[in-house]
């Protein structure tokens, strides 16, 4: 993984309506910091992220401003309004970036280590596109409308998907503009990247990369922080 050669698009658009708080989930407090603040501090640490696009709700674009003075985020270098729905978010952010190479992170996992960040980069380096993953714990059913199991898929083919996700830029924004010409919709960018018929690879992921979705992720969270788990959040940690 080379320096300041990659980019960022962290996404943080959505209301979070399973967190059933009144603020969306991504502005909570984690730590003391918000949560997003903790997402963006990982690529503000390292020396490889050039340049951070954050995409954001439209009422949030001001706010999140502060961030760069508040918590230190100078390679904070755009604040982007999101779309529709998450893919549109990505591909609107995508116009920001200036790098070669570009991760794509959910706003909501505060946790991931540098370490993790830099297997998947290395992996997309190799292949043009790689995914963070760990392997599935439990059984995996296969259910129908009715609620009948249909089938059981091999657990050790299956991997619970994570971000950041990390991308060949051109390769990225190609997939994307493909998928919206063909009114495609994926559930993430490797998904968009595999329609366009790209491998993907897999690095290996860590289960405390959590996605701070319900409200039993936060004091799991909470307690994960002070394990040391997560890094550094800016001025006054």
């Amino acid at each position: 993984m080379q320096n300041n050669t990659w980019a960022a698009v962290v996404v943080a658009a959505g209301r979070g309506t399973r967190m059933g708080s009144a603020e969306s989930k991504q502005y909570l407090s984690l730590g003391g910091k918000p949560i997003l603040a903790r997402s963006l501090a990982l690529f503000q640490s390292m020396p490889e992220v050039a340049e951070i696009v954050l995409v954001v709700g439209t009422a949030d674009v001001e706010r999140c401003g502060e961030f760069t003075r508040s918590y230190g985020l100078d390679k904070l270098v755009r604040i982007v309004p999101g779309g529709a729905d998450r893919q549109e978010s990505v591909y609107l952010g995508l116009q920001a970036v200036t790098q070669p190479w570009v991760l794509v992170h959910d706003g909501v996992r505060p946790l991931v280590s540098a370490a993790a960040v830099r297997r998947c980069c290395d992996q997309a380096e190799r292949l043009g596109a790689a995914v963070l993953a760990v392997p599935v714990k439990d059984t995996i059913k296969q259910v129908d409308g009715d609620g009948l199991i249909t089938a059981t898929p091999d657990r050790n083919s299956l991997w619970a998907i994570q971000t950041p996700q990390a991308f060949r830029y051109e390769l990225l924004l190609s997939a994307h503009e493909a998928a919206r010409a063909a009114g495609f919709s994926g559930t993430d960018d490797a998904m968009v990247v595999e329609r366009a018929g790209e491998p993907v690879a897999v690095a290996e992921g860590e289960y405390t990369n959590i996605k701070i979705t319900t409200p039993e992720d936060l004091p799991y969270a909470e307690f994960l922080l002070t394990q040391g788990i997560g890094e550094p959040c800016g001025r006054g940690d």
